[in-house]
């Protein structure tokens, strides 16, 4: 009996045993904290953090930046995936990928669709411009047109002359119709058309034998007087400018585009045009002819335009909005516009090569259009740009790229962790808080703060020329902002924060589109006096 209950016990033993083990192992929580220790051993660790905005902005911990926007992890380049672009190659984490709202753009290999927004005026057509000259001496007796703009149809009599040699030359067929000499008949006739006596005079003269001593001329075809330097009494000889008459059946619109498009233009190039005269209305038609000289002062070409006028809608001086459509013929590599990063030196993109890795190149750069840039060099059909959020990348990846970010140029090349240091202790060493100095605007982010300016040298902190990014103070008011735009010359007043350039006055100076032809003729007005 004893030794049944010992077996019992024994074999309650065993199963219990066997059962915990079983428990154990095909529990769900089983090993569950060795996993978590696994998993996080298995998961790399920041090495700093870093400004979205603001690059040079690190720390060894999680905060917010000057900006009070989350800092960014940053980990290191396990390259895991055997990816391996050089220089520049950095790695980011899908979680930072998604926060960032990082977005890709395939290179294109297609046309360019440019349009070219530009104005013109209507003008007459020369083709169909007429000017009267008398090839005789004599005085106007009658004017039946009496000012400009007056309409004129063709065979109208336009004016009355008397002159001496119009009667000699009469009297002479009438002298070789009596003599009935054929030779003389023809040569008197040949002579009054050469003197510009209409046919029906000639023919009036033959029948009725009688001279005429004044003589009335016609409208040589439809239009509208565009000159008249005649009134009744003049005396006119062969040369002097009678009147002008212009065909507006057809009218000519000429256009001007800027040096940069002149390129894109072609004859047979497609427009549209709008005037402000007859609004909601457009017309289509296309270049007729591309100017062969360049305007030296406004730095344009003229182009020319051909429209139809049967109703009269045109008018000669009309101010009219051109769009030339300039799509190119041949297919180009495109990126979007937004993907293209301009500073003063260069222009360059972020190239997304897969798995989280991105790498910043140099490339150049050709054509516009409203939404795509032309790409010459340095990017092939299929590879992906990033388009949104490219700043922060380019930053990084330019730091250990195979060229700097902040270069001016190749005597005064520095990264902008080396010019904050150097520029802060000098700034320390001679107790100034801030510097005036003047530059040239890259790009804008005034939804950010932030903004790229090519500055002049600063002679107290004896620092050359750089390229650099600088925060707006939050007390610049509105206005002070107002109208800053890329290519803007400022001059402006920085200090030092925490790491940071702080722009705390600004204000513009001269602006891209001024035409450079007036500081230089405001150049010699200075130095003659």
């Amino acid at each position: 009996m004893k030794q049944s209950i010992t077996s019992l016990i024994f074999a309650a033993a065993i199963g219990s045993v066997v059962t915990l083990a079983l428990y154990t192992q095909f529990s769900p929580n089983a090993n569950k904290n060795d996993k978590v220790a696994v998993k996080e051993s298995a998961e790399p660790k920041p090495i700093y953090w870093v400004a979205p905005m603001d690059a040079n902005y690190r720390r060894d911990k999680p905060g917010k930046s000057p900006m009070g926007m989350d800092l960014v992890a940053v980990y290191p380049d396990n390259n895991s995936s055997g990816i391996d672009e050089g220089p520049g190659t950095i790695r980011i984490s899908p979680d930072v990928i998604n926060n960032l709202g990082v977005r890709t753009a395939t290179v294109k290999l297609q046309a360019l669709h440019a349009q070219i927004n530009t104005v013109g005026y209507v003008a007459y057509d020369e083709d169909k411009l007429v000017h009267l000259h008398p090839r005789v001496e004599g005085w106007i007796e009658k004017l039946y047109v009496k000012a400009v703009g007056d309409p004129v149809k063709k065979g109208q009599a336009i004016y009355d002359i008397y002159s001496p040699e119009l009667v000699n030359a009469q009297e002479e067929l009438l002298l070789a119709l009596d003599r009935n000499n054929q030779r003389l008949i023809q040569a008197a006739t040949n002579r009054l058309v050469a003197l510009q006596l209409p046919k029906a005079a000639i023919n009036a003269l033959k029948k009725t034998r009688k001279v005429k001593q004044n003589i009335t001329f016609y409208a040589p075809q439809n239009g509208v007087l565009e000159n008249l330097y005649i009134r009744e009494g003049f005396f006119v000889k062969p040369g002097t400018m009678l009147l002008s008459i212009g065909d507006l059946s057809e009218v000519w619109v000429e256009a001007e585009v800027f040096e940069r498009q002149a390129a894109l233009v072609k004859n047979g190039t497609a427009v549209t045009m709008t005037l402000d005269y007859l609004p909601g209305k457009t017309w289509q038609g296309q270049v007729d002819y591309v100017y062969p000289t360049l305007d030296a002062k406004t730095r344009t070409v003229k182009v020319r335009l051909k429209f139809k006028n049967e109703l009269g809608e045109f008018k000669p001086n009309m101010f009219a909005q051109v769009v030339i459509h300039a799509d190119s013929e041949e297919n180009s590599l495109l990126i979007p516009k937004e993907a293209l990063i301009r500073t003063g030196t260069q222009d360059r993109v972020v190239l997304a090569l897969g798995g989280g890795y991105f790498k910043s190149i140099a490339v150049t750069v050709g054509n516009f259009d409203n939404e795509y840039v032309q790409i010459l060099s340095g990017l092939s059909q299929g590879e992906e740009v990033v388009s949104s959020a490219q700043f922060l990348l380019d930053s990084e990846s330019s730091k250990s790229s195979d060229f700097k970010r902040m270069s001016f140029d190749d005597t005064a090349e520095m990264s902008a962790g080396m010019e904050m240091a150097d520029m802060s202790k000098m700034a320390n060493e001679i107790e100034v808080s801030s510097a005036a100095v003047s530059g040239t605007i890259n790009s804008i982010m005034l939804n950010h703060g932030m903004v790229n300016i090519s500055r002049g040298p600063i002679e107290k902190w004896q620092r050359p020329a750089a390229t650099l990014d600088f925060l707006f103070d939050e007390n610049l008011s509105a206005d002070e902002l107002a109208g800053l735009t890329q290519g803007n010359e400022v001059d402006f007043t920085f200090e030092i924060r925490d790491g940071n350039f702080i722009i705390t006055k600004i204000k513009l100076t001269t602006s891209l589109t001024e035409p450079s032809v007036n500081k230089s003729q405001d150049n010699n007005r200075n130095n003659s006096h």
